[in-house]
């Protein structure tokens, strides 16, 4: 549920009995797509704020800590990652991320709502600096089917940089989806997915998460919590899955002499997140090897 008034945008939580808000300039633009109603206004102090179906997406002042950590700790874990595949990310700021990385050779992004990506070309142009590499691609679709078509050990990384998991991004949580990511996959390769909040839903979407990326055959499965100011609870989450590699080892001096700037992320910051706090270890200690959380 979403109210507008007296100058404020405030996204409210119901079941949870909490609200957010964020005092607004002026609204500068709202259409209905073919998929969800999308509206951009322009705040006092966070930037432009995008909003997909009432539910903030993400500001210009604070959407680094989310495309940083939903990126460089999966990019950084696997060996030597070429060709990632970015399921949703329609603002084009996870391939920002992506493609900061020379050694990525190619990198595809799969969002099924163009107009998305075509306002956020208009009103976060600096998430979309990297739209126009030719390492870039582009397919506007139904991610789901397009990781079922994909051929087969042919991708090193794939992001899930999904909305909520209701309406069309529901398949995105789902055991079948997990399995065709299995399948792409190559030797080596890793899952990384949006997570929600630790505080609600470590319980639920998160554990969820873990059981059916086990049964999909991830053999190591770990979250790593970070703050977002503007999503609920202000803490958010990714969750990171790996064929045959554990997890808890990435490439640390690759990490520390990074060619490229980050507002966020650095090897401290990658090991921290590492590090579940101890209600999540207890909720989830049915799935975590000993070891890895």
């Amino acid at each position: 549920m979403t109210a507008l008034n007296e100058g404020w945008f405030t996204e409210v939580f119901q079941d949870q009995g909490t609200a957010f808000s964020l005092q607004v300039k002026k609204k500068l633009h709202e259409e209905q797509t073919a998929f969800q109603k999308l509206e951009i206004y322009e705040t006092e102090t966070f930037g432009n704020l995008m909003v997909l179906d009432g539910c903030v997406m993400l500001t210009t002042r604070d959407n680094f800590l989310y495309h940083e950590m939903m990126t460089h700790p999966a990019l950084f874990t696997h060996r030597d990652p070429k060709k990632v595949v970015i399921i949703g990310g329609g603002d084009c700021g996870t391939l920002k991320e992506v493609l900061k990385h020379p050694g990525v050779e190619e990198a595809w992004q799969v969002e099924i709502d163009e107009r998305v990506t075509r306002m956020s070309e208009k009103y976060f142009p600096e998430l979309c600096e990297a739209n126009d590499d030719p390492r870039a691609n582009f397919f506007f679709g139904d991610g789901i089917q397009w990781m079922r078509d994909i051929e087969p050990g042919s991708v090193d990384l794939i992001i899930i940089d999904s909305t909520d998991p209701v309406g069309p991004a529901e398949g995105l949580f789902a055991l079948d989806f997990y399995r065709d990511a299995m399948l792409a996959l190559r030797e080596g390769g890793i899952i990384v997915q949006q997570s929600e909040s630790p505080l609600l839903h470590t319980g639920t979407i998160i554990k969820s998460i873990h059981e059916d990326m086990r049964k999909a055959g991830f053999g190591h499965v770990q979250t790593l919590p970070f703050p977002q100011p503007v999503y609920p609870t202000g803490w958010w989450s990714c969750t990171m899955a790996s064929k045959d590699n554990p997890l808890r080892y990435f490439r640390e001096e690759d990490a520390t002499n990074r060619p490229f700037v980050t507002r966020y992320y650095n090897p401290g910051v990658h090991q921290g997140a590492l590090a579940m706090p101890q209600f999540m270890v207890d909720e989830l200690e049915d799935y975590v090897v000993p070891g890895e959380g």
